[in-house]
């Protein structure tokens, strides 16, 4: 059986072979006709990126799952994780080798646009010599070379670090020589002089003239190295909250310290020196197949910034071109905070600029009938609007409430730090809420208006992060419903007694509790519908569907008739078109552009329609253990919503259909190409 069918059983798909099509179809990009040079040399950066998450993240935590418990099976395939881990090493590398071959396209394509990324062997000699002249001058001072003996033992390699290393021998004697990549060096140097503009990325320069570093000795062989490590890590705070003034951030500070020093997952290795890559394998007790030879590179961030090397009128042929903003749906001389107590507001990131709600943070810290400010904050921006809002807030006597979820992966350190900014500045901060993730969007604003109580809520699908929210297509209301108001306000203060398994609520589907429960509820409407004759529909909008229980209700709706059609940019666990089984569900993803981001469930057509958005994908880590909220859309902002479902479903330039072997397929243009991300753009939500 091949490394790819033992990833498909029945009607389920392995999680992580989902996952690496996704990052395959990101990699497809890359190759797209229809994509500008330097927006295809974007995908082929975010491919490798994703897969460095991918291996410290999904890969280490298989591994350490196999080593505390072998035999256990995930609950689709039926497959252990080491049976998981040696299926993906197999794909991975393929992937590579295909991503190998669409670099030397691109920097095939990028020459004939006048930028040469050079390596050393492709360096004239006078490119050589004012190379050589940097690096001694700019790159060897920031150098730490070693050599490995008794009193220099083998340094610990730091996860997703470069080093350059090489096989020594002076007076007959044979050695080690090493030295780190310093985080300070520029990425890339610009080559001067000749009618092209030469680049050579630092990594590039110091395989070149390393040996430098190392006078006096002979060099028999090099290699340039990278160690991925597990960077997964468990803050489950049960064994920790043993005393009353205990702080969980001192806590995941060092678990965070911790992440650079866990178990090898993987090696990145140039191409030759078997002597250097049979040493590390052996000092790292990593097997062959762990190993990954590298031709052009570990790091191909730099390729997100190589507009800077071309004349800026050269810039806009090859990029995306930018859209006209679109119209504020608040005038910028309207009040945000009036508007909202008059009607529903709808933003589309990144269609619609978050400004918008950064100007109605504005407002409520001046407006003295602000009472308090309520928010959940997973992600942020590193100059943040939005803390700055909270700030003055707060500084001007609001009651300002953040829980802050300092379990972000990779954003630990950031959120910490606002944490602090918070702090200082007088708002209450809390730590999420127990041993869940709050990865909710809401921000509770409430009023005073004479006598009355008056709510005025944001609720959205993505972090309030300004950077993000301009490359993320994301869905938010900001509304002054009372019951969603009232919602709200329990909602915070669950969270803060550590109530969020038992509170009850009028109009939100809140996990842990009740969002799983209520979005089966309406699957369960529909195949009712469907078993009695009349027409039933779900569709559905996510990042990912992995949670079996929810799948095995769609499939039991699909197979009573309901019509079903699923846009998972990611991760499906669910095999579409299976005759007799799935025929009913369909699947495609969309990879353009902008990152899909927003979720979206429909329920019915017509008069008995309901639609929510949520801050949750259809997997079990959301919906069984995260705090996140589902909020019902009614009126014209659920008719927008609607249009907008029916022009992603008819994408059929970007989007990408799942079929019934496992593969994923473009989509047949009949009639006139339709771009879904490019239409939104433009400001057309529906067909």
């Amino acid at each position: 059986m091949s490394s790819e069918n033992k990833f498909i059983k029945d009607v389920y798909i392995n999680r992580e072979y989902s996952w690496l099509m996704f990052n395959k179809r990101v990699l497809d990009q890359a190759t797209d006709r229809t994509n500008p040079l330097l927006e295809k040399c974007k995908f082929l950066s975010i491919f490798h990126s994703n897969f460095d998450e991918f291996f410290m993240v999904r890969v280490g935590s298989l591994l350490h799952d196999a080593k505390i418990n072998g035999g256990a099976k995930e609950n689709k395939t039926l497959l252990t994780a080491s049976e998981q881990v040696d299926g993906i090493l197999k794909l991975a590398k393929g992937y590579y080798k295909t991503a190998d071959a669409v670099f030397v396209k691109l920097k095939s394509e990028l020459n004939k646009n006048g930028l040469k990324i050079r390596t050393g062997k492709e360096l004239s000699q006078k490119q050589y010599a004012k190379c050589k002249q940097y690096f001694m001058s700019s790159v060897l001072p920031l150098l730490s070379p070693m050599v490995l003996d008794a009193k220099h033992p083998m340094i610990k390699f730091e996860n997703m670090n470069s080093y350059m290393m090489f096989e020594l021998s002076k007076s007959d004697r044979l050695m080690y020589g090493v030295m780190a990549i310093n985080h300070k060096l520029p990425r890339v140097y610009r080559i001067d002089g000749g009618k092209k503009v030469n680049i050579i990325t630092v990594e590039e320069l110091i395989r070149t003239f390393g040996y430098l570093a190392f006078e006096g000795y002979k060099i028999k062989s090099q290699a340039m190295l990278r160690l991925t490590r597990n960077a997964d890590f468990d803050a489950n705070i049960d064994d920790n909250d043993i005393e009353r003034d205990f702080d969980f951030s001192k806590f995941l500070k060092h678990k965070v310290e911790l992440r650079g020093t866990q178990d090898a997952v993987r090696l990145q290795i140039d191409d030759g020196a078997d002597g250097i890559k049979a040493f590390l394998l052996k000092l790292l007790g990593l097997k062959k197949q762990y190993c990954f030879t590298v031709r052009h590179g570990f790091d191909f961030k730099y390729l997100m910034s190589l507009s800077g090397y071309f004349e800026p009128e050269r810039v806009p042929a090859l990029k995306f071109k930018q859209p006209a903003p679109l119209m504020p749906p608040v005038a910028p001389d309207c009040s945000v905070l009036g508007a909202a107590l008059d009607h529903d507001i709808f933003l589309a990131y990144p269609f619609d600029s978050m400004d918008t709600l950064v100007r109605l943070l504005d407002e409520c810290a001046a407006d003295p009938r602000v009472a308090s400010i309520k928010i959940t904050i997973y992600r942020l921006d590193h100059r943040s609007r939005i803390v700055d809002a909270l700030k003055k807030a707060s500084e001007l006597g609001k009651e300002v409430t953040v829980v802050i979820e300092l379990c972000a992966r990779f954003d630990e350190e950031n959120n910490l730090y606002f944490a602090d900014v918070l702090k200082e500045a007088g708002c209450t901060v809390i730590f999420g809420c127990g041993n869940y993730k709050v990865h909710s969007k809401i921000i509770s604003i409430v009023l005073t208006d004479g006598d009355r109580l008056r709510y005025v809520t944001h609720l959205g699908t993505g972090n309030y992060n300004e950077q993000t929210s301009k490359l993320y297509t994301d869905l938010n209301i900001i509304t002054s419903d009372d019951d969603i108001g009232a919602d709200a306000v329990a909602f915070f203060r669950n969270l803060a007694i550590c109530n969020i398994e038992n509170g009850e609520y009028r109009k939100l589907l809140i996990a842990p509790k009740s969002l799983k429960s209520g979005l089966i509820e309406y699957i369960e409407r529909e195949t009712k519908k469907a078993e009695s004759g009349k027409p039933a529909y779900i569709f559905a909008k996510m990042n990912s569907l992995t949670d079996k229980t929810i799948i095995d209700k769609l499939i039991a709706a699909g197979k009573a008739g309901v019509q079903i059609k699923l846009i998972v940019r990611g991760i499906s666990c669910v095999l579409p078109n299976v005759i007799g089984k799935t025929d009913n569900i369909s699947v495609i993803s969309i990879v353009g552009r902008l990152l899909e981001h927003s979720r979206i469930y429909c329920f019915g057509d017509d008069g008995d329609r309901v639609m929510f958005i949520s801050s949750a994908d259809l997997m079990t880590r959301n919906t069984d253990k995260r705090v996140e909220i589902a909020t019902p859309v009614v009126g014209e902002i659920a008719n927008k919503l609607y249009g907008m479902l029916g022009v992603m479903l008819a994408d059929n330039v970007k989007a990408r259909f799942l079929s019934a072997d496992g593969t994923y397929d473009c989509v047949e243009i009949t009639g006139e190409p339709i771009n879904s991300q490019e239409q939104f753009l433009k400001g057309k939500f529906s067909l």
